[in-house]
């Protein structure tokens, strides 16, 4: 009894408790879904969905952490746990209306995004399981306890974080947008049990605090409302329960094979290079080298899997030639894609080597294409020359210190008559100009 007095006073919430009224008030405020409010919600939609696409935890918990969702959420609760039914109509009012535009927002968003590959962070919310239904039942306590209480903290924010109710919504939109059913449904139920379970701790949490409930004017009405609360309950439940079993079943299975082949198969001149269940034909397939484990060994072994949960298998050890075929061929496919990566590695260095050979015959044929046509604009704009030339000169140069090699734009031009050092300047200026290069001789034929 002593304990349980010890026990009592640490745990005891009520003399915490804020005024009821003004935590009725401020769950009812934040129930309402319209102007700021709802272009809150359609932003953390696009924050939410953004961060899904990109497969970024920090963008999604950012958008989780200015999501307003909660609020028709923890309404709903409270709503049932006071019998207050205007505040219930209300509250579902609006949590359809986010629901419904949150939905659409992803959608939109995922109908026009180049990125329509699913990431981890995405497929995450696709199948829900009883942990997700913990998480919320948790999640919803923690939420309303700090709602009804004066020491509030962060805890508002991570519940938010925890409960994860973006995600899962943003998720069915891309299953909207993307045509993939499964996706959809696995999403939206996530998105259903974090909902009832939130609102099923809120219940319980507003009960246990003590909240002055209004009376029915008819007890059986309220009789049935308690009824389909607990029909909600458990058919929400009762999925994830199937999925959370598999899981759990599926994890268990795969550790005891882990286990088996470890403590049975295992020998210090034997190494076990691989091994795979096969569930069609019941086989369990091992792929040992080094040291062959004998007959009696295997049989031995075998007659051990039911020790592991794993009788139903047959054991199927391949070993000596078969084994080392198997690692032969194993071998000649990372040779091959060795080899594959070589010739890749050729294959561009061999482009690289071509264009730069191109780059090097470009200029050399640059200027015997371009002579046609500066022959004609040299004529046009000075009426004295006959004949242009062009030609690339390859010049070194050297001094008591190190040779110098560059290129030399080389032009010949025939005069009608002597031309004066004023024009032969222009000439060059403009050669210049035209060719695009400092590195020009005039070469002027003289009469």
């Amino acid at each position: 009894m002593m304990v349980l007095a010890i026990l009592k006073k640490y745990f005891n919430a009520m003399p915490d408790k804020e005024d009821e009224e003004n935590t009725i008030k401020a769950i009812s405020n934040g129930v309402s879904f319209h102007g700021a409010n709802l272009w809150v919600l359609v932003f953390a939609i696009f924050i939410a969905s953004l961060g899904l696409n990109v497969n970024s935890t920090a963008v999604i918990i950012g958008a989780m952490l200015i999501s307003p969702l909660m609020g028709p959420i923890i309404g709903m609760g409270l709503s049932v746990g006071i019998n207050d039914f205007e505040l219930l109509k209300r509250s579902l009012k609006n949590y359809l209306v986010a629901t419904i535009i949150s939905v659409l927002t992803a959608t939109l968003y995922f109908l026009l995004t180049p990125l329509d590959e699913a990431q981890s962070e995405l497929l995450a919310r696709t199948s829900p399981t009883l942990y997700d239904v913990l998480i919320a039942l948790c999640g919803g306590a923690a939420g309303i306890v700090a709602l009804a209480t004066k020491g509030k903290g962060n805890v508002l924010p991570g519940v938010a974080i925890a409960t994860a109710l973006m995600p899962p919504l943003c998720t069915a939109g891309f299953g909207i947008a993307t045509g993939n059913v499964f996706y959809f449904l696995g999403a939206f139920y996530l998105f259903f049990i974090n909902t009832v379970f939130i609102a099923l701790a809120t219940y319980i949490g507003v009960r246990m605090l003590k909240f002055k409930t209004k009376e029915f004017v008819d007890p059986n009405r309220q009789k049935k409302v308690k009824k389909y609360i607990i029909i909600i309950v458990i058919v929400t439940m009762i999925p994830s329960g199937f999925m959370t079993y598999n899981i759990v079943k599926t994890s268990v299975f795969k550790s005891n094979v882990s286990k088996f082949v470890k403590e049975q198969l295992y020998n210090s001149g034997t190494r076990i290079i691989s091994y795979e269940t096969n569930q069609d034909s019941l086989t369990l397939r091992v792929v040992a080298v080094g040291q062959e484990l004998s007959d009696s060994t295997i049989k031995k072994a075998e007659q051990k899997m039911l020790d592991y949960n794993i009788g139903q298998y047959k054991l199927q050890v391949i070993q000596g030639s078969e084994s080392t075929a198997v690692m032969m061929l194993n071998n000649k496919l990372s040779n091959i894609n060795s080899t594959n990566a070589n010739y890749s590695e050729l294959v561009r260095e061999g482009t690289l080597k071509i264009s730069e050979l191109q780059k090097e015959l470009d200029t050399y044929t640059k200027y015997d294409a371009m002579t046609p046509s500066v022959a004609k604009e040299i004529k046009f704009l000075f009426k004295d020359i006959e004949d242009v030339s062009l030609s690339k000169a390859n010049v070194v140069t050297t001094d008591s210190l190190k040779s110098r090699y560059y290129t030399l734009a080389v032009i010949g031009l025939k005069p009608k008559k002597n031309i004066t050092e004023q024009d032969r300047k222009k000439i060059t200026d403009w050669l210049k100009a035209r060719l695009e290069t400092d590195s020009l001789e005039l070469i002027v034929k003289r009469k």
